[in-house]
């Protein structure tokens, strides 16, 4: 299903003339009312009469994280504060929170992008949303209730954790899309197993995951233990929310809405536009926000961009999955290393469940090293010593050869590594750097 056909499938000149003329009016926007952009591009020498061409966007300054906080709470506000109707802030638990102000027009173009992200999921009017985001200050919960809410279904918005309430829910309701994080998915699934809910008998035919990176082997894992088609969507607090690209059926890539939210690659290290295809730092220029909107805000998150003929029929751009973020990714003895990388070893390699964390610490000799914790499966942690330090000296050699890296492999317990109900914690960095 195509929510927005006329949006989504339109005439690429057509869509760049449109963005055109977003740009213009963004950049005089914000030039005009937010003090904080009008500095940045008289440091960078620029007005909004240079913006000629999408090509000139180029002309314009990077916005970073730290600069959002900086202007916390309301340093980029465009809109006099009477038109705010809602505020959310990012998640993370420490330092200044990055804000981001709705309008009732920004709401709307909310709903309109969450419609269109479910949508690409096969959701329509008459399916029930079980939405197990957390709802509050993080956008994920209300952004994918105003998606449902104006594709016309029936939302649940039971927010995060209470597993065993979800399940009941699921059940009872009838539950045809779930929407959470990838990690905790599994985590509903490992707990329907424990609860005797044979969960291949409910309804439930789709999911939407997203806020935390994941691999395609942790795809395959999730499909097979919730029986259901897992979808990859993406988005940022900075940005708008969920809602910024989603898979469709073809899964061969995230759509990006491009007629609200302009995407670049560039090089992280030059700042350097990169051209389609090639991989690099996403870039996002919100074109049609109102109250706090963003000129260039680097993602830190690495991609590429490709346009192609999908089965789905829609021509909006679309971006690779995330392969990782400059921010987060490890420097081991020299070699760069993100732990989605890691996750890709690890999903195909038999006897080994999709729970993991990487503990990296450096050594008395001041070189860094890195020990994988991995779950294994019950019958295999029950199985000889022997068969426990092939599957461990399996993983060390698969990664060494894939990675370049000598990591230590433990193998723990099945549910011995913590779960979380919002984004799994990956890391775990000791060193003191």
């Amino acid at each position: 299903m195509i929510f927005q056909p006329e949006v989504e499938c339109r005439d690429k000149v057509d869509l760049r003339r449109r963005q055109l003329a977003h740009l213009v009016a963004l950049t005089e926007r914000v030039y005009k009312n937010v003090p904080f952009y009008r500095k940045k591009f008289e440091e960078a020498g620029v007005k909004p009469a240079d913006i000629q061409s999408l090509d000139d966007i180029a002309k314009l300054p990077f916005t970073t994280k730290d600069e959002l906080r900086e202007t916390y709470p309301y340093g980029l506000l465009a809109v006099p504060e009477s038109e705010v109707l809602e505020v959310h802030t990012s998640s993370g638990t420490t330092g200044t929170p990055v804000v981001d102000a709705y309008t009732k027009k920004d709401i709307e173009i909310w709903s309109d992008a969450m419609a269109r992200t479910l949508a690409m999921a096969g959701a329509g009017a008459g399916d029930v949303v079980q939405n197990a985001y957390g709802y509050g200050l993080f956008t994920g919960g209300l952004g994918v209730h105003y998606g449902a809410r104006r594709l016309g279904a029936n939302v649940i918005p039971i927010s995060a954790g209470n597993t065993k309430r979800q399940l009941m829910i699921m059940r009872d309701f009838g539950t045809t899309l779930l929407t959470c994080t990838p990690s905790y998915s599994l985590f509903l699934a490992e707990t329907a197993k424990e609860e005797g809910i044979e969960i291949e008998k409910l309804p439930l035919k789709a999911g939407c995951f997203g806020a935390e990176p994941w691999s395609e082997g942790m795809r395959v894992e999730i499909e097979a233990k919730l029986s259901l088609s897992a979808h990859d969507i993406y988005g940022l607090t900075e940005i708008i929310g969920p809602g910024v690209s989603s898979e469709c059926e073809a899964k061969n890539g995230l759509h990006i809405n491009e007629d609200f939210f302009y995407p670049e690659i560039i090089d992280p290290e030059t700042g350097k536009v990169l051209p389609e295809g090639e991989k690099g730092e996403l870039v996002f220029t919100t074109l049609t926000k109102e109250g706090t909107p963003i000129i260039r805000y680097r993602t830190r998150d690495i991609t590429y961009l490709f346009r192609e003929k999908c089965a789905c029929g829609r021509t909006i751009v679309k971006m690779h999955r995330l392969l990782g973020r400059t921010d987060d990714m490890l420097i081991i003895r020299g070699v760069n290393v993100f732990p989605s990388q890691i996750e890709q070893v690890l999903m195909r390699i038999e006897g080994t469940e999709p729970h993991y964390q990487i503990i990296v610490d450096r050594s008395s000799t001041r070189l860094d090293e890195a020990e994988i914790h991995v779950e294994v499966e019950e019958s295999v942690f029950s199985d000889t010593t022997r068969r426990l330090e092939e599957l461990r000296d399996t993983i060390e050699s698969e990664i060494r050869s894939e990675l370049g890296i000598g990591a230590k492999v433990r193998l723990v317990e099945p549910k011995t590594i913590e779960r979380s109900l919002g984004k799994a914690q990956r890391v775990v960095d000791k060193r003191k750097l």
